[in-house]
């Protein structure tokens, strides 16, 4: 029997288990899905020292970037994009970092082509949003990231206005403001410059209509949330752990 599961904090909202184990009864797999939700990074050397079966990891928020001090090694696009999301485990041991989320969003994306013009914002500044910026930036997309401090090449949030969200027709959210429980919470932008031109992306899968997307489609925008690009990485974390 091999062991995965997913590496975050806070994470029993997580479908990934439920994917999984639905995918290993499908395929008559004896394999199991396990969430290791942990309060600090460190905490892996202890699950790999327990987990002898442990073949491949799942990271989502907040270890994407933390858990890169641990790798054996990362693979190039995983290291061109500065954050990982899956782990493969060698027989000696030692993690390999590959990011499947942007393999994940390019897929998703392309399901909702065409958009019109080719600027975006990406609200959020963490370890999903570099993956989101590795697609644009393949895309030919201009794009600005927003952040709730004023940085380079990004709005703060203060700084939004209608006339913004205007000229920025791909919107995506890469917060995880909105995921369950805390169903309330969303990215304060202005959304009386959202219309129907606009598409706008949620990275959450849980609610599937999260509170950023349900303003937005009010506007009359379309709107797409992060489930087809969690199976679309699913998927390609699979192939990573077997390949």
């Amino acid at each position: 029997m091999a062991t995965y599961g997913l590496l975050g904090k806070n994470i029993s909202y997580s479908f990934s288990k439920k994917y999984f184990e639905n995918f290993f009864e499908t395929e008559k797999l004896n394999h199991r899905y396990i969430n290791f939700d942990i309060e600090s990074i460190d905490e892996i050397q202890k699950i790999l020292s327990i987990e002898k079966s442990l073949k491949g990891l799942n990271v989502t928020i907040p270890y994407k970037e933390q858990i890169i001090p641990f790798l054996y090694k990362m693979d190039k696009e995983a290291k061109e994009i500065g954050a990982v999301n899956t782990l493969k485990i060698s027989k000696k041991g030692n993690l390999i970092g590959y990011n499947s989320d942007h393999y994940g969003f390019a897929k998703s994306l392309a399901e909702h082509f065409p958009i019109e013009g080719k600027n975006a914002l990406i609200l959020g500044t963490g370890g999903a949003s570099k993956a989101i910026e590795y697609v644009l930036k393949s895309l030919s997309f201009d794009y600005k990231f927003v952040s709730r401090d004023k940085k380079e090449n990004a709005y703060s949030y203060n700084e939004l206005s209608k006339e913004i969200i205007e000229s920025h027709k791909l919107i995506i959210n890469c917060t995880p403001l909105g995921t369950s429980p805390n169903i309330n919470a969303f990215p304060k932008i202005p959304f009386e410059g959202v219309g129907t031109k606009h598409l706008l992306f949620d990275l959450i899968y849980n609610p599937r209509l999260t509170l950023f997307l349900k303003l937005g489609k009010d506007q009359g925008a379309r709107i797409v949330n992060g489930e087809a690009m969690l199976h679309y990485q699913a998927k390609k974390s699979w192939k990573i752990w077997n390949s």
